[in-house]
């Protein structure tokens, strides 16, 4: 079991309140990501669920146990840090054991939970090396092992990744994805990269300002964005905003649409038209970044596959009208 439950929690470091009134629930099994930019909370949310940090109101439910004053140790979890934390002069066996053997767990119990967790990782031949023997991603394996022998009703993951290049990132990413299949158990995983919560999350979190913006499955949040906020920080690249005459046509004060909702005219008229910036050919697709509309200062403009336009050229443009997202003046979402 590893249901999460926060009922009117908050936080606030002296006069400043940090985390304004909030309620969530995580259900067991689930792998929910909180996403947001720097300075929203995040991190400081899930170090409250952690115990890490005295939640100033409020209650912490961990499977229907109120855990508000529960010593961190105590709580079930298990946290994986940004840094790894391992200990240089111990062998990988031995950092993936150090959490059992404070705990008093007998030898027989540690080496099945150290075997099979290594086998979960794609650790088994490593376990004699020492950290300094592993790249970064053998390393970081290493820190959610420690975590996996402790059998948590939960893993807490503090942007985890964030250490690591962008090849690594990418492979961890699926690691991390497939043993939480394997494990079946509740994950939290804090990133402010969207890109990580699109592709890994059963449930995004979505925060701004301690304020929990809109709670739902990443294709949820891509087809429905509940407010502008949302709209801009979901999707890569990000949504296209269009104010005044054009926004007013379609019955709202702004409508988005989405790069890749808008098709290239090669070689005949669109609705719209610009002249070409920017243009990044990435075999797989061509990102334009469009100047000279009227629409906008700048529109983005996602292509599949190779298309010849470049820079300085004139550009027609078709939004697909099925896929403007209306905006109110207040940045709610018009149903």
């Amino acid at each position: 079991m590893g249901q999460i439950t926060l009922q009117q929690v908050t936080k606030s470091f002296g006069e400043t309140q940090v985390i304004p009134p909030l309620d969530l629930t995580i259900e067991d099994g689930e792998f929910a990501v909180f996403v947001g930019p720097s300075g929203c909370g995040k991190s400081t949310l899930l170090r409250l669920i952690a115990g890490l940090e005295d939640t100033t109101s409020g209650q912490i439910v961990i499977d229907g146990q109120d855990a508000t004053e529960v010593p961190p140790a105590k709580r079930g979890l298990a946290m994986v840090f940004q840094s790894y934390a391992l200990y240089p002069h111990m062998s990988v066996r031995k950092n993936i054991a150090f959490p059992m053997k404070m705990a008093g767990v007998d030898q027989a119990e540690q080496d099945r939970r150290i075997e099979q967790a290594a086998a979960a990782l794609n650790l088994t031949d490593y376990l004699e090396r020492r950290p300094g023997q592993l790249s970064g991603g053998q390393r970081q394996r290493v820190a959610i092992g420690r975590a996996i022998v402790r059998e948590p009703a939960a893993f807490l993951f503090d942007e985890p990744l964030s250490n690591l290049d962008a090849a690594l990132r990418v492979g961890m990413r699926m690691e991390i994805s497939e043993l939480h299949k394997k494990l079946a158990t509740t994950m939290i995983y804090v990133t402010h990269d969207q890109v990580e919560a699109m592709t890994m999350a059963d449930k995004i979190v979505v925060l701004r300002a301690g304020h929990i913006e809109q709670v739902g499955s990443p294709l949820e949040l891509y087809r429905a964005p509940r407010n502008k906020f949302v709209a801009g920080f979901i999707g890569s690249p990000t949504m296209n905003f269009i104010e005044g005459e054009e926004a007013a046509k379609h019955g709202a004060h702004t409508i988005g649409i989405r790069p890749e909702h808008i098709d290239v005219a090669e070689g005949g008229t669109g609705t719209w038209s610009g002249r070409v910036g920017v243009a990044e050919h990435l075999g797989s697709d061509t990102f334009f970044h469009i100047h000279d509309t009227g629409l906008a200062d700048m529109l983005t403009v996602r292509a599949p596959g190779e298309v010849s336009f470049t820079h300085g050229d004139t550009i027609q443009l078709t939004p697909r009208a099925d896929q403007f997202h209306k905006f109110g003046a207040d940045g709610l979402r018009i149903a």
